[in-house]
């Protein structure tokens, strides 16, 4: 019996002594575990004369319960303490200004083919994607190109056989919706376009470029000239001015350039006119009856000219200083 008080009274000295929760633990367990102090006690009960034995381990389990409740009071305390010490080291001045976290934008090119496709589908334009991977058949030869154009040279295309190649022009995509599709139609395609070009401020061998073309009976320059003023005022405003000179494009008949007035110049947009006869004949489509016209411009240029950029390489660079100017 005097073994059991000089346990207990150890333990509360060493809980009296402890100053976290980590060190009362380490004392339950030396004193209350399973191998601990009070336990070991419990097996001596069998050395014990007969008549001892129920007084010795009733006493035993009495000093187990008065040593856990020590145990959960010392417990308790420190960690009040503790809490408060946590809470005090983790204070903050909800008052004060937070942390600005940084945010992703658009890419330029991503919000100006949003806007594109905007402004286009609100004209009644379809829009249909073409594959980058073209065959010559139809990013050349269905659209009306002559054996020697200079646009055939292989210095000009990225062939990857003898008849495939990474497509020169989305205008591509005309001869794969007319294979299958009978006028009326009103498509628009945007996307990337590759040319063996040496890269400088106004040429890449990667760029963007939407086509748009439409066919049904009756199609003019006039509706021409009249959807590109819409166009254009969607994206430059609904005063800016639109102006047609002629151009040669194989794929039209009479062909434009167009231009928009732009901060007191005239600047060049892309090529226009109306579907060339022959194109249409190719596919079955009586040009007698059904006429259609097409243009095509650069979705980097779009952006350069409202926002002033003088490089077409910063599109392409990933230049944070850049891309955070929208």
């Amino acid at each position: 019996m005097d073994q059991i008080e000089q346990l207990i009274d150890e333990a509360r000295r060493a809980l009296d002594q402890a100053s976290t929760t980590l060190e009362v633990q380490a004392v339950e367990t030396r004193y209350l575990g399973s191998k601990g102090s009070l336990q070991a006690l419990l097996r001596t009960v069998g050395s014990l004369p007969r008549e001892e034995r129920p007084a010795f381990g009733a006493r035993v389990n009495a000093a187990r319960d008065q040593l856990a409740g020590y145990v959960a009071r010392r417990r308790s305390d420190l960690d009040a303490v503790e809490r408060e010490a946590r809470l005090e080291k983790e204070r903050f001045d909800v008052t004060m200004p937070g942390m600005p976290f940084p945010f992703g934008r658009l890419h330029p090119l991503s919000a100006t083919v949003s806007r594109v496709k905007a402004a286009l589908i609100g004209l009644g334009f379809e829009f249909v994607d073409g594959p980058e991977l073209e065959d010559y058949s139809h990013n050349f030869a269905a659209l009306n190109y002559p054996e020697e154009h200079p646009a055939l040279d292989e210095q000009m295309t990225f062939y990857v056989d003898d008849v495939r190649l990474l497509r020169t022009q989305t205008t591509a995509l005309q001869g794969r919706v007319m294979d299958h599709r009978r006028p009326p139609f009103r498509i628009g395609t945007i996307g990337r376009c590759f040319r063996y070009e040496a890269v400088d401020a106004t040429h890449h061998h990667t760029f963007h470029q939407v086509d748009v073309f439409m066919v049904d009976e009756g199609v003019s320059l006039a509706d021409l000239k009249g959807t590109l003023k819409q166009f254009a005022g969607a994206m430059f405003g609904g005063s800016v001015q639109v102006r047609f000179r002629p151009d040669y494009f194989p794929f039209v008949e009479p062909g434009v350039d167009y231009s928009v007035h732009w901060n007191g110049r005239w600047l060049e947009l892309g090529g226009a006119g109306l579907i060339h006869p022959n194109i249409l004949e190719n596919y079955g489509i009586d040009s007698e009856r059904y006429s259609g016209f097409a243009f095509g411009l650069g979705v980097e240029r779009i952006h350069m000219i409202q926002r002033g950029v003088n490089d077409l390489r910063l599109y392409l660079e990933n230049d944070l200083r850049f891309l955070r100017q929208g």
